[in-house]
């Protein structure tokens, strides 16, 4: 079997997501159910979405603590000129665009392209359509930010993409998530699938990357992110930038007051990667923070971001 055809059978598409008899099974029914509620609240008006959204971001942070202080030391370490007040009211509104997040996921899954279309706020088109015509490879440089799952549905609509996914275990949740991101995109791409990857950048098409997290040591460097001088952080955006026919896009989503959703896709990135792991990694975290600071709150503090630390150096979150 050729390299070519290894990676399109790693590749979930649309159509080999197929629902099975099998998921109607007793042990599957919470899981059916929880799908099932996605589903009513995502044919809720949008004002009545968002209060629920943010109720049950109030309730998750009363029932996981230990997350509410995950997010509060994020805070604390990348803003150390905010008072203690300041990072517990952050991490408060945090918590409620967590709440938030649900109702994105299932708004991502579950509406109709004309719903997402009448609720969606497009800047820097003009930079998809350009690298389109062009027959460039588009590395999306995202983001975790709370609305990560509609932001790709959103940016499928303007051109089909790629995006990097973790297989789910539980047979059910795998065809919950691949039916909902395959909606206006192309396909989901193993993590694991590198050639895949860059055969995707090669052939002039987008794919939706997101470096930001602390993905451990191997193959990371450790560099800047806000006031944190040593955050571990993975090279592989050099690795995929390095494409003779591709080019790098920062871009940044949240969600608006009135309950719509904002896509940015910026102009390109100019004269990157520059080779140099290290260097290229600062500055993917320059474009990340760059993204954050847009909307602090709506940006998925409650990752341990910083868990990773030099050898011999202690964990920031004891």
């Amino acid at each position: 079997m050729t390299n070519k055809r290894k990676s399109e059978k790693s590749m979930v598409t649309k159509e080999n997501t197929k629902f099975e008899l099998s998921f109607l099974h007793p042990k599957n029914w919470p899981l059916l159910f929880a799908a099932t509620l996605l589903w009513f609240i995502s044919l809720l008006p949008n004002k009545v979405q968002n209060v629920l959204g943010r109720g049950l971001g109030r309730l998750v942070m009363k029932i996981i603590p230990k997350r509410l202080k995950t997010a509060q030391q994020n805070l604390a370490l990348s803003f150390p000129d905010k008072s203690a007040d300041e990072i517990k009211a952050l991490a408060k509104e945090n918590f409620e665009y967590t709440g938030l997040a649900v109702i994105d996921t299932a708004n991502a899954w579950f509406w109709p392209d004309w719903r997402i279309k009448q609720n969606m706020v497009i800047e820097g088109q003009e930079h998809i359509d350009q690298a389109k015509a062009d027959g460039n490879g588009m590395l999306i440089l995202g983001s975790h930010f709370l609305s990560l799952e509609i932001s790709a549905r959103i940016f499928g609509l303007l051109r089909p993409a790629y995006a990097i996914y973790r297989p789910n275990k539980n047979p059910l949740m795998e065809y919950l998530q691949c039916r909902g991101r395959t909606l206006s995109n192309k396909a989901l791409i193993n993590r694991r699938d590198i050639k895949g990857m860059l055969r995707v950048l090669d052939e002039g098409e987008p794919l939706w990357y997101a470096p930001d997290h602390d993905y451990g040591p191997r193959r990371s460097v450790f560099v800047p992110f806000f006031a944190v001088d040593k955050a571990c952080t993975i090279t592989g955006t050099t690795v995929f930038a390095s494409g003779k026919n591709t080019k790098t896009y920062p871009a940044s989503s949240c969600r608006l007051a009135d309950g719509r959703y904002k896509l940015t896709i910026r102009a390109p990135m100019e004269n990157f990667p520059t080779g140099d792991e290290v260097e290229d990694a600062k500055r993917c975290n320059k474009e990340c923070e760059q993204s954050i600071l847009e909307q602090v709150p709506q940006y998925m503090w409650l990752h341990r971001r910083f868990k990773t630390r030099p050898e011999g150096e202690p964990s920031l979150y004891k």
